[in-house]
C-alpha cells in the first residue's frame, strides 16, 4: 500500500520524532547533543519555522514543530542528514543512522499542543531517567521555566496561554507539566485511536484537515523525475549521470542531482548514491560543493530555477 502524503500548510504544527536505527543510539555524549543543538538552531535560521519543545533521548528525538512556508519534510531531512554526517565523520562509521522516515503527527494546536509539550517534558521521567522533568538537561522543560536559556526555543506562545505574567505563567506550565506526571504512555501522540494516524485533534478539526489536503502539495519529485529533469536541463542521455568519469559537466550534473535530491525530492542522498553507482559520501561532498558554488554562480542559479519550473515545485514547497 502507498504510504499517504505528508500534510503541510504554513503556520501547521507538528510532533515530530526520530528514532535510531534498528533501536541503536543516535546520541553518545554530550558534544553530539550539542552538535543536534546547533543544527536545529541552523535549520530555524535557514527555513523559518519554530521549535516549542524539545526533548532528547539516547536512541530518539521528539520535537514539536511549527512550520512556515517551507515544509517539514525538508527540514527533518536536512537535520537528519547532517546530523548523521556528524555522527558517522566522528565516530568513523557509515551508513543510516536514523530508523526510515522520520514520524510526524499534524497537531490541532488550539485543543492539543499543550498537552503534547507536556507530554514531551515528562519523557525522562516515564523512561525512568530522572524522577523530575526539571533535573533532565536535554528537554526545553527547564527553558520553560527559566532557570536555563535556549535563545532558539519559542516559548513565548505556550506560556502565554497560562498567563500574561511570565513567572506566573512559568509556575502554571510547572503546575500543569507535573499534574501530568501520572498519565503514562499516550498513544493519541503518535496518530493512534484518531480518523488519520498523521493528525492528532478534535473529529472537526481532523476533517478540515483532510477536506483541504487536496489543495496541499501531494508529494515531492520522486528521485527517477529528479534524474530525468537534470539530464533534459543538461543535456545529457538518459542514464549518462550513471557513467564513469569526471568531466565538469557531469559532476556539475551530480551535483545538480545532490542538490535537488536534498531540497526538493522526498528521496535521500543514499537512494540517489545506490542510483548512481557511487559511494554516499562522494554525493554528500558533491552537493556540498554545488552549494557553495551556486552561491555566486548566476548560471548555477539559473540552472535550479530550471529544474523547479521542470519538476513543478513551487515556492511554498522550494
Amino acid at each position: 500500500m502507498a504510504r499517504k502524503p505528508r500534510l503541510h500548510y504554513p503556520g501547521a504544527s507538528y510532533h515530530a520524532i526520530l528514532r535510531g536505527n534498528a533501536r541503536q543510539d543516535i546520541f553518545f555524549d554530550a558534544e553530539d547533543r550539542c552538535r543536534f543543538f546547533l543544527l536545529v538552531q541552523e535549520g530555524i535560521e535557514r527555513y523559518g519555522h519554530r521549535v516549542l519543545s524539545f526533548c532528547l533521548m539516547t536512541n530518539h528525538v521528539h520535537l514539536a514543530i511549527q512550520v512556515g512556508n517551507v515544509p517539514l519534510s525538508r527540514i527533518m531531512q536536512n537535520l537528519s542528514f547532517r546530523y548523521t554526517r556528524w555522527i558517522n565523520m566522528r565516530r568513523n562509521r557509515m551508513g543510516h543512522l536514523f530508523q526510515g522516515r522520520y514520524k510526524a503527527i499534524l497537531v490541532d494546536a488550539d485543543t492539543h499542543l499543550l498537552e503534547l509539550i507536556a507530554y514531551l517534558h515528562l519523557n525522562p521521567v516515564r523512561a525512568g531517567l530522572t524522577e523530575k522533568p526539571e533535573d533532565y538537561p536535554w528537554s526545553s522543560h527547564r527553558a520553560y521555566l527559566g532557570t536555563e536559556s535556549v535563545p532558539w526555543l519559542s516559548s513565548d506562545y505556550v506560556l502565554g496561554q497560562f498567563s500574561p505574567n511570565l513567572e506566573l505563567s512559568r509556575w502554571q506550565f510547572a503546575e500543569f507539566v507535573a499534574e501530568r506526571v501520572p498519565f503514562g504512555h499516550r498513544e493519541e501522540f503518535y496518530g493512534k485511536g484518531s480518523m488519520d494516524s498523521r493528525i492528532i485533534g478534535e473529529d472537526s478539526f481532523v476533517e478540515n484537515v483532510l477536506m483541504e489536503s487536496d489543495h496541499l502539495p501531494a508529494r515531492k519529485p520522486s528521485l527517477e523525475e529528479v534524474l530525468e529533469t537534470v539530464e533534459k536541463i543538461n543535456d545529457l542521455q538518459k542514464g549518462e549521470l550513471s557513467a564513469p568519469g569526471k568531466k565538469r559537466k557531469l559532476s556539475e550534473a551530480r551535483g545538480l542531482a545532490a542538490w535537488a535530491v536534498l531540497e526538493v525530492s522526498d528521496a535521500s542522498l543514499t537512494d540517489l548514491a545506490k542510483r548512481l553507482g557511487r559511494d554516499v559520501s562522494t554525493i554528500s561532498a558533491a552537493s556540498r560543493r554545488f552549494d557553495e558554488r551556486r552561491k555566486q554562480d548566476l548560471k548555477l542559479r539559473g540552472k535550479i530555477e530550471l529544474l523547479k519550473k521542470e519538476l513543478g515545485i513551487s515556492k511554498s514547497q522550494a
